[in-house]
């Protein structure tokens, strides 16, 4: 096994990459038997590249495991529907404005997942952790037993038109028969789902992103159809919309409009729906696009600057880190070192520029050839004239975790040819731009093969 591992981590990022997006798509195609959605959430979310070489293997992989959990499994399918109202023309609007509210849903469980996630990981304790999860999970599920698990259950009893079953098990079951509060009780779960699943991962647990995004998805479309049909000239269905909500959802939450328009589109077993996911799933990510341009899946990354796109020239950038292009053949010397000290450093060494470095390994200053050039034949001056009276503080320095984007602004805004890396206040190496363009140029290369 660990030579495996070994073999997994020594593949380029392309293969790696690859084999990543198989798995998904994969899985995807064997949960819902919905290989096109498979596909497409390989190319959208892991931006992987449409080629030749990568959409073959992405296909064997999406129908191979479809194939598989047809045969171990049947049509059986994690829920399914056929829809029985077609698609009306005059029923866009409302779906131009399902889609709306699920881009500010997705907004909504982005932001929410995030902070409360961001909250959990101040506290350094897994039992707190542990207990706090626990507590706020076991109040939630209490009053709302639809929070537990994925939830598929509850939105196939949406889709069979069963709203009461959100009420079974629930203290408010004698109420079920209410409409308002079942419309309250709805915006509930859809607020403390989101909730249940950032405290779930928060507290280390697996809470997961995309069965939680299906289920938000589904109360909300069921939610704003329950809503319209209060108007007695409209009759809309609600499940229907529950469907088309899934999709807009999963379109603002992963920003993937086409997995989430593929995925419904293969669960209801055909196109009837196809337009309205058209449409509510474009304006959920454009409205999702307005507020939050990453995804949940990408924001970290993009944070961080670690984030690989379909743009070639960023991705490469991105695989760059200051530790693959530092060079350590620079002499370092001294500050209280003479100019005579530095003149032999001068001769010994091929680099016309020396970092100046305590004796406890502090960078504190760079001495250029160029700036000594007019004294350093002034041999008066070698015993009297110390390093710390001729270093320069270099006009940009570069940190060990840098990411190389920034690194390249740096290049760019000092006009400079070398730069200093420090880790800390310590002196490791220096990073030039010959070096940069150089293993750039490598990596390009190999992330362009096919």
């Amino acid at each position: 096994i660990g030579s495996n591992v070994g073999n997994f981590f020594r593949m380029n990022y392309k293969t790696r990459t690859l084999l990543i997006g198989c798995g998904a798509a994969g899985a995807i195609a064997s949960i819902f038997k919905a290989p096109i959605a498979g596909i497409v959430f390989t190319l959208e979310v892991l931006m992987l590249d449409l080629t030749t070489a990568s959409i073959v293997p992405l296909l064997i992989s999406a129908v191979t495991a479809s194939s598989v959990s047809y045969f171990l499994m049947g049509r059986n399918v994690v829920f399914a529907y056929d829809v029985i109202r077609p698609f009306a023309l005059h029923n866009i609007p409302w779906f131009v404005l399902l889609g709306i509210f699920c881009g500010l849903v997705s907004l909504y469980f982005i932001r929410t997942i995030w902070r409360i996630e961001k909250r959990f990981k101040q506290t350094r304790s897994p039992y707190k952790k542990w207990i706090a999860g626990t507590l706020i999970l076991g109040a939630l599920i209490f009053v709302f037993p639809p929070l537990f698990g994925e939830g598929y259950d509850v939105l196939q009893a949406l889709l069979d038109g069963r709203s009461e079953y959100i009420f079974h098990n629930s203290p408010l079951y004698d109420f079920q028969n209410n409409y308002w509060l079942l419309i309250g009780s709805l915006f509930l779960i859809i607020a403390l789902k989101t909730v249940a699943t950032a405290v779930t991962n928060g507290a280390g647990g697996v809470g997961g992103i995309f069965a939680p995004s299906l289920f938000i998805g589904g109360i909300s479309g069921f939610l704003v159809a329950k809503l319209i049909n209060q108007f007695n000239f409209i009759d809309v269905s609600e499940s229907n919309f529950a469907l088309v909500g899934m999709a807009g959802t999963m379109a603002g939450v992963m920003h993937a409009p086409f997995m989430a328009i593929f995925l419904i589109a293969e669960i209801t077993g055909g196109y009837a729906l196809f337009v309205p996911l058209m449409i509510t799933s474009t304006i959920a990510y454009l409205t999702i696009m307005y507020f939050e341009p990453h995804s949940i899946y990408t924001k970290r990354l993009a944070m961080r600057g670690e984030l690989i796109t379909h743009h070639k020239d960023k991705a490469v950038l991105t695989l760059l880190n200051v530790s693959k292009v530092i060079e350590t053949d620079f002499l370092p010397i001294e500050p209280t070192e003479t100019l005579g000290s530095l003149v032999k450093k001068v001769s010994q060494s091929r680099r016309n520029v020396f970092p100046v470095v305590t004796t406890d390994g502090k960078f504190v200053g760079i001495v250029m050839l160029d700036d000594i050039r007019p004294i350093m034949f002034d041999a008066s001056r070698y015993d009297t004239t110390t390093v710390q009276e001729i270093m320069n503080l270099p006009p940009e320095i570069i940190t060990i975790n840098e990411s190389m984007e920034s690194v390249m602004n740096k290049f760019e805004y000092s006009k400079a040819w070398n730069l200093p890396v420090v880790e800390g206040d310590k002196y490791v190496g220096f990073v030039s731009k010959s070096k940069i363009f150089s293993v750039y140029r490598n990596l390009l290369i190999e992330f362009s093969e096919e």
